[in-house]
């Protein structure tokens, strides 16, 4: 059965079994995309009921979006940052221990190879990795890291309950924030473990 949008019940059939509408809690989703500009987003309190109201609505939405991926890429770079720090604090010349240079030479499963470029044949050393490095929790990282991902998770579920109200313009806002977004720092998304 079709409903209208905001619960207004009074057209309905009073034979129907109002057992489903208690256990629903009174929302009903919409299954198509429309284009009302009264489309409540986030609560009733906010929504549009003029034509500015709603490009105003459309306005922020764009905002958050491309507030989304400002905080992907500063996620990415802060990684990159963090990662940068840790390869340097990793290799520190100790006195009377041999150099990086001898300890592969020495490898067992480094593999001795010949590699020509340019018809230049040089003799190389390939070590190959047997398992990978998982980094120690780190108080100067890791809590910045959740504060990052859990921000990052918010305003994305944010955006993704706008997307729900099956709202045209809401829909398209994303999308061109997303756009703006990546156009503006996408480049920097370049270097991260994961996106969206």
């Amino acid at each position: 059965m079709i409903s209208p949008r905001h619960g207004d019940h009074s057209g309905m059939d009073m034979g129907m079994d109002m057992g489903d509408h208690a256990s629903s809690g009174g929302m009903h989703m919409m299954a198509v995309f429309q284009n009302n500009m009264g489309t409540a987003l986030y609560s009733s309190a906010w929504t549009p009921t003029t034509g500015g109201a709603y490009a105003g609505t459309v306005i922020f939405l764009i905002a958050l979006a491309v507030i989304l991926r400002l905080m992907m890429a500063a996620k990415a770079l802060a990684e990159a940052r963090w990662l940068d720090r840790e390869l340097r604090r990793r290799y520190v010349v100790v006195a009377g221990k041999q150099p990086l240079s001898e300890q592969v030479s020495r490898e067992s499963l480094a593999k001795k190879m010949t590699l020509t470029e340019n018809g230049v044949e040089e003799d190389v050393v390939v070590v190959q990795k047997q398992h990978t490095h998982v980094r120690p929790w780190r108080l100067s990282v890791d809590p910045l890291r959740a504060v990052l991902d859990t921000c990052i998770a918010a305003v994305g579920y944010l955006l993704m309950l706008a997307v729900m109200s099956m709202n045209v313009g809401y829909f398209l806002a994303i999308l061109a924030g997303t756009f703006l977004g990546s156009l503006l720092v996408g480049r920097y998304n370049l270097f991260a473990e994961g996106g969206h």
